[in-house]
């Protein structure tokens, strides 16, 4: 699908972080490589592995953010040890076509892909064997395991349908045909194992319950373009969904609010579209990556960009954080995984006067006409999309708030 990259020149984001521009490569005995770029000038160290072939479609933490897993259009994936960043192990032989997606199965010492040669796999992490291959109707987009490791659920397109498969024997628990109207993009277990979310370029969202074997909530976002992304919150009551109208939006799906009050939106950070999200280990920061090659960190308390992260030299597809919210990793078209080493972001200069306007009850935004970044009154922010020169242009469009009553 061709997505139109044609703008004017971009205006500098003080939250904005670029690449840093010194490598220091480090190369490994399979020829893969790992690379420290540091720069006198640099605020965030970037941690840089090279080793995929192709696009690189996932990626996802584990043992205690000891590990890293990977998977790539190169039809492999990959087991990354995070400290050394070298490869620990290639998952390769299996898929004859693109790996859409990956699952890590800690408890049970087993990896599970997912890909588009209708086939769901999974494998040894000791041996790098597969240890079953099943078919599955049409091409499959996704996949991810239920928290004890006895599920996983996938995703098929064409047919637009949702599978839970057992994770020991490869034998199929559920199908759900037509589950959406259209290409399920992503799915997604709650941390509790109790229900699988699915997004759609239908444009919906759905919660599928493993227990009663239902569909138990069905939002119709107010998202414009395709969902491409989803993941909740720890303790499942909140889950965030990314899409292609550059924006992503907050759900309180454990008590329903938003059923009288919509979803909190969260825009003005990607000039693209939006296709990776991930909660922190406490919900306190959502990272987000998207075709504009960055990646942003979000804080939840005050509901605004952190920091946007640059460096990357194609589309962004999937991102994680590690537990102790030192890490932010990312994975890119560009066949590259980049791990940003957030641990001191608090003595950034743009960091500590976001948290000072925050403080005094403004925040950032971006002009959505010029792109430029202003500050604005909380209470405001969703009616002011532009900043003061574009409203002068156009004084009739914008409306202000009246003052708060005491």
């Amino acid at each position: 699908m061709e997505v139109n990259t044609t703008e004017s020149a971009p205006v500098p984001d003080p939250l904005a972080l670029d690449e840093p521009r010194a490598e220091e490569v480090e190369e490994t005995e399979d020829n893969t490589q790992s690379v420290w770029e540091h720069d006198p000038l640099a605020q965030i160290p970037i941690k840089v592995l090279r080793g995929h072939t192709d696009t690189i479609s996932s990626c996802q933490l584990a043992f205690s953010d000891q590990k890293l897993v990977t998977s790539s259009h190169d039809k492999t994936a990959i087991l990354w040890d995070v400290e050394s960043g070298r490869p620990l192990r290639v998952f390769e032989g299996g898929h004859t076509a693109p790996v859409s997606q990956c699952a890590l199965i800690p408890q049970k010492n087993r990896l599970i892909t997912s890909s588009w040669d209708k086939t769901l796999q999974a494998w040894d992490l000791e041996t790098g064997q597969t240890l079953w291959s099943v078919p599955q109707e049409g091409l499959l987009t996704s996949c991810s395991a239920s928290g004890d490791g006895e599920v996983v659920a996938s995703a098929s397109d064409m047919v637009n349908g949702l599978c839970l498969t057992c994770t020991d024997t490869g034998k199929q628990i559920t199908f759900i045909k037509g589950h959406h109207k259209s290409t399920i993009t992503r799915c997604c277990f709650d941390p509790l194992g109790q229900h699988v979310a699915t997004v759609s370029s239908d444009k919906t969202i759905k919660l599928w319950d493993q227990r009663s074997r239902h569909t138990t909530l069905s939002i119709a976002s107010s998202h414009t373009s395709v969902i491409s992304n989803c993941c909740f919150t720890r303790d499942a009551r909140y889950l965030c969904s990314a899409s292609w109208d550059k924006t992503l939006q907050l759900w309180d799906v454990s008590t329903g609010t938003f059923r009288s009050h919509g979803g909190k939106s969260l825009s003005f950070a990607h000039d693209g579209c939006v296709s990776a999200c991930m909660f922190s280990h406490d919900a306190s920061l959502l990272v987000s990556g998207a075709y504009d090659r960055t990646v942003a960190v979000w804080d939840m308390k005050a509901i605004c960009k952190l920091l946007l992260l640059k460096g990357h030299m194609d589309w962004v597809m999937d991102v994680a954080i590690s537990e102790d919210k030192k890490w932010v990793v990312s994975c890119s078209k560009d066949k590259t995984v980049r791990m940003w080493n957030i641990e001191h972001t608090e003595e950034i200069p743009a960091v500590i006067e976001t948290r000072r306007t925050q403080a005094q009850g403004y925040q950032i935004i971006k002009c959505e006409e010029c792109a430029r970044s202003f500050s604005v009154f909380r209470m405001e922010s969703d009616a002011t999309n532009k900043c003061v020169f574009c409203r002068l242009k156009a004084p009739t469009k914008y409306i202000p708030l009246p003052p708060p009553c005491f």
